[in-house]
């Protein structure tokens, strides 16, 4: 069996994460998002590769956390393409994904003037679909499918999705972080037993400099700005990081003692700190310490914004939405404050390609043209922090080296960097590793265990000693092994037990382990055993130097037997009594047999023309079992 992991979304690029994995016959999609620098059929998943019909062709749908680029095309796959099959998410994602819809939904509609995408009944029905679900709690979706939540850090409720299906299982990472943050702790998951991992990779060359030197460098950028009497544009999405930094500078107001006014945007994110204030069970450990005697989501230095209030003199600080500056109040805003030296945008996070973000990261622009009749002068501070919930190139390599998968597949990131962190998987780690484009298919085989019984007859040969014994005799301090008056023999003993056994699939039967003599039995059919042979010559040139000092007084006109019991006497001088067996006719020690050879083309004999040219040659006839392979070619020398 395989798994097949078809990426509709996020392959090689960072937006619309979708990917579609079968294992063992069960389909999921991992997250619905949508592409937030894409208003064309680029923005949504291509649906029509899943097939005709989404109720039968998905198991269910698994949405990670509430990001737009993980859930913005839920309601359009469900409401207007039809899905009704179950949707699985953490309570706090239930709770905040129907916001983030909402506010994306009146930005591009209400506020740009799009084509709807879908409507606010639709986010309504499709919420009806979820079923939300706890950190760590086992999910049965069938009989044969099981699911579980682990702690993913990012943003509030997010959750790595574990997957088993019988033997085979995985892990989806969603977007995660290693490293605890001021409202959110790091990612947790159990030491699991995968056949693939699929991990986001939006950092995958990025090694960060620690928390605190990033929100020294933060803080000092800020207030630099506002006590030259400037603005700060904090382009930022209402959930997460929003309230990370909100902390940041609610504790730096107050011990600076400052005085400047801090706002949100939007009614969205004071109604998400409300559900903050709600979720402290999925904060940090800090925040959740200090819970009873202070909220760290009641923001005391945190004000409402009002449109009114754009072009309003004096220095502030604005948290504003969306945080590509994609569209919406932050786009809005940045038109307005652009123009002027005194003012700071500060971009926090990772932005998409095509968004004015991402052109304020790539570069520092004098103008930016937002249509063709549109055109913002750049005269502005950008200050690009790494303030992104997204785990690092450090991160991603020791949660990958932790789980240890037999394979992982790279999503949610850019084609370069994802080459560069699959070749380190790939090297350091040893794991094989694949970043998949959009609408490609990657098949890895899965685990397949099968629940085997043991014979009586195998299970004997394990576990009861198997002795046999021989004796030899013992060598001197030379390594020689001639034989010697004043040696004496050794016994020798080993324990000739079988370790492994053979694995039988008997018809409409269990698997079963075997002792490799019953395998011929229960096939009705002989033992065989494989043997060596080879037919040496023995040159008589050589028994002629030998007359001088063998007292046999053989001659060249010797018979067979006559060399047969030369030869016997020779391998007595090398062996123990009792290990060399004369049957007249031929040797043997050990299973190592030895006759002289009366065949003229012996299939055996490998002729040596050049000395046989010389001297005339006997050849004596030896077979041997691959066990006595080292004994075997030691006798041959003698031949």
């Amino acid at each position: 069996m395989a798994i097949d992991s078809l990426v509709l979304g996020a392959g090689q690029e960072v937006g619309k994460s979708c990917v579609i994995v079968t294992i063992n016959g069960k389909r999921i999609m991992f997250d619905c998002g949508m592409h937030m620098g894409h208003l064309d059929h680029r923005r949504y998943p291509d649906f029509s590769l899943i097939g005709p019909n989404f109720d039968q062709s998905l198991t269910c749908i698994v949405i990670t956390h509430f990001h737009l680029d993980h859930i913005g095309a839920l309601p359009y796959f469900t409401e207007v393409c039809g899905y009704s099959g179950p949707i699985y998410m953490t309570y706090p994602t239930k709770a905040l994904a129907p916001l983030m819809l909402e506010d994306y939904r009146k930005v591009m509609v209400e506020r740009r003037g799009e084509e709807e995408q879908f409507t606010s009944e639709h986010i309504v029905e499709c919420m009806k679909k979820v079923i939300p679900v706890d950190l760590k709690q086992t999910v049965q979706v069938d009989k044969d499918l099981q699911i579980r939540a682990y702690y993913a850090g990012h943003v509030l409720g997010a959750a790595m999705i574990y997957a088993k299906v019988g033997d085979a299982a995985m892990v989806y990472t969603g977007d995660y972080n290693m490293t605890p943050d001021r409202h959110l702790g790091a990612a947790q998951i159990d030491r699991l037993n995968l056949d693939l991992v699929i991990t986001e990779s939006t950092y995958a060359t990025t090694i960060r400099d620690s928390k605190y030197a990033r929100e020294r460098e933060f803080l000092r950028a800020v207030h630099t700005c506002v006590a030259g009497g400037g603005k700060v544009l904090i382009p930022s999405f209402a959930l997460g990081r929003a309230q990370e930094l909100c902390i940041l500078l609610e504790d730096y107001w107050g011990r600076m003692n400052l005085k400047v006014p801090i706002y949100f945007s939007a009614g969205l994110t004071r109604q998400a700190n409300m559900y903050y204030k709600m979720l402290i069970s999925w904060t940090s450990q800090k925040v959740k310490e200090t819970h009873s005697t202070h909220n760290a989501f009641d923001f005391k230095n945190v004000h409402k914004f009002d449109r009114s209030m754009i072009d309003a003199p004096g220095p502030c600080v604005l948290f504003a939405t969306p945080g590509m500056i994609s569209g919406g109040f932050s786009l809005e805003v940045f038109k307005h404050w652009a123009p002027s030296e005194t003012n700071l945008v500060t971009m926090p996070g990772y932005c998409v390609a095509g968004t004015i973000g991402h052109k304020l990261m790539s570069g520092k622009p004098t103008k930016i043209d937002l249509d063709k009749d549109t055109r913002i002068d750049v005269r502005c501070q950008i200050h690009q922090l790494t303030f992104s919930p997204h785990t690092d190139a450090k991160g991603i390599m020791d949660l990958v080296k932790f789980l240890s998968p037999k394979h992982v597949i790279l999503v949610h990131g850019e084609k370069p960097r994802m080459a560069t962190l699959k070749g380190r998987i790939q090297s350091e780690l040893g794991i094989p590793c694949y970043y998949p484009a959009n609408n490609e298919t990657v098949s890895i085989p899965s685990t397949h265990y099968a629940t085997a019984v043991a014979s009586d007859a195998f299970v004997r040969s394990c576990s009861n000693p198997n002795f046999k014994f021989s004796t030899s005799s013992w060598e001197d301090e030379h390594g020689s092994t001639s034989r010697n008056k004043n040696f004496i023999p050794r016994l020798q003993v080993t324990d000739d037990r079988v370790a492994q056994g053979i694995l039988v699939m008997e018809k409409n039967k269990k698997a079963k382990v075997v002792h490799q003599d019953e395998l011929p039995l229960m096939l009705g059919e002989e033992k065989h055993q494989v043997k060596f042979a080879y037919c040496c010559p023995a040159h008589i040139g050589n028994l002629q130097e030998n007359q001088e000092t063998e007292s046999s007084g053989l001659s060249l006109s010797s018979t067979n037997d006559d060399l047969l019991q030369l030869l016997s006497a020779k391998l007595a001088n090398e062996f123990s009594e009792g290990s060399l067996h004369d049957f007249g006719e031929h040797l043997q020690v050990e299973s190592f047999h030895v006759s002289i050879c009366l065949k003229e083309n012996c299939p055996y004999r490998l002729r040596d023309v050049g000395v046989e040219e010389k001297s005339e040659a006997v050849f004596f006839c030896c077979s041997w079992e691959v066990e006595d392979e080292k004994l075997a070619w030691k006798i041959i020398s003698m031949c």
